[in-house]
């Protein structure tokens, strides 16, 4: 894709609705793009260590021919980063740089980064002008859109947080180049999921170009450009998740427990990880529950495997806590409303719906049947 001719893709919120552009060299003229809708405003550039180092300099640059100053506020790498600790240090180091309320937080960085950024931006000065600029597969698709900010609570995840719209998302395809393998799995895992959710063709598509999508060149772009599509719509429907928007949690109230099980230790188990066995759980515990063909659990498990991604509780490293734990973690989920399980289940590859009052009795059975522990009994 060419850099004069990114995709925009428009996310309608009335006066607050907003642009996310997606192409190769974008963050060159992200300087131009932010200047050109936040005129005479000063940035805080939010990011970690790991992308600082790799684009840092080349944001830096943009921002500075585009003449916004900036300050930038660097944090540690990995899930752990979202917390009170460092949102305090990002706030602090917003008014450090006496940076006021109509200024901008610019997130860069994967979804830690932009998820911790834009919560700061929404609560510092009560409410500031934020834009994403996101640098992993899986924030471009997924959280960079929509408003969702927050930091995790030891008691789970994202419990902390508010809603906070970006004036602008900016979605460089080019610099997914540098991603982690194991990284650009996790993003494709969101990617899946707008398939999984109600677009039953473009799961179908990326089973034929995966590959494709993982080489880069104009299939990843396509792909990127439809999830975006389909959460840009999600979204100006239903703006603060109150509807069907909650469809886009499919795979992640299993995937939430998991990750906390874990105490959100990324060597184990990053966020996409979670997301991925959290489908793949989604679809069989709807099989379970006769909703769905078990061909169509099997089929979305053939998917991830072939992609390289862990699809079940076994593929997580090292011990885990028991069933009535993960249930324990899940009825903790914000998902959870006045004590009732509510879950994203399926009656097929696209037909995904939010069942409430799902009896906690059955999550139970399903767990246990699927825990490490109890298919380490089973004979072989």
């Amino acid at each position: 894709m060419s850099i004069d001719a990114p995709v925009a893709v428009e996310v309608g919120l009335g006066d607050r609705t907003y642009d996310i552009l997606i192409g190769s060299g974008l963050l060159a003229r992200a300087g131009a793009e932010i200047a050109s809708r936040l005129p005479g405003t000063r940035a805080a550039v939010v990011t970690d260590a790991n992308v600082a180092a790799a684009h840092l300099a080349a944001l830096q640059a943009s921002l500075e021919t585009g003449g916004i100053q900036t300050a930038v506020i660097t944090l540690p790498p990995g899930e752990k980063t979202k917390s009170f600790a460092h949102l305090e240090e990002v706030v602090d180091g917003v008014l450090a740089a006496k940076l006021e309320r109509g200024d901008i937080v610019i997130a860069f960085g994967g979804g830690v980064i932009g998820d911790l950024a834009g919560f700061a931006a929404g609560i510092v000065r009560r409410g500031m002008n934020f834009v994403q600029i996101p640098t992993s597969l899986l924030a471009q698709v997924d959280s960079s859109v929509g408003g969702k900010t927050g930091i995790n609570s030891p008691r789970g995840k994202n419990l902390v947080g508010v809603f906070h719209q970006p004036k602008l998302v900016l979605a460089d395809t080019g610099v997914l180049d540098t991603l982690p393998i194991r990284e650009f799995r996790a993003g494709y895992a969101e990617l899946a999921k707008y398939g999984l959710i109600d677009r039953p063709e473009f799961f179908a598509w990326l089973e034929k170009n995966w590959v494709q999508v993982f080489a880069g060149g104009p299939e990843r772009a396509q792909a990127i450009a439809e999830a975006c599509r389909a959460k840009a719509e999600m979204v100006a429907r239903d703006e603060f998740e109150t509807g069907d928007r909650a469809l886009l949690n499919l795979g992640h109230t299993f995937g939430h427990a998991l990750e906390a099980a874990t105490q959100y230790d990324g060597a184990r188990l990053v966020h996409g990880e979670g997301v991925a066995i959290g489908m793949a759980l989604a679809h069989r515990f709807s099989s379970r529950l006769n909703l769905a063909s078990p061909d169509d659990a099997a089929r979305v498990e053939a998917h991830l495997r072939a992609v390289g991604l862990p699809w079940r509780i076994a593929d997580i490293p090292g011990d885990l806590p028991d069933a009535e734990a993960l249930l324990a973690f899940i009825t903790q989920d914000k998902k959870v409303s006045r004590g009732a399980l509510t879950f994203i289940l399926t009656r097929g590859i696209g037909q995904a719906f939010i069942a409430k009052d799902v009896p906690a009795s059955e999550v139970l059975s399903f767990l246990t049947e699927n825990h490490p522990d109890q298919q380490k009994m089973r004979p072989r």
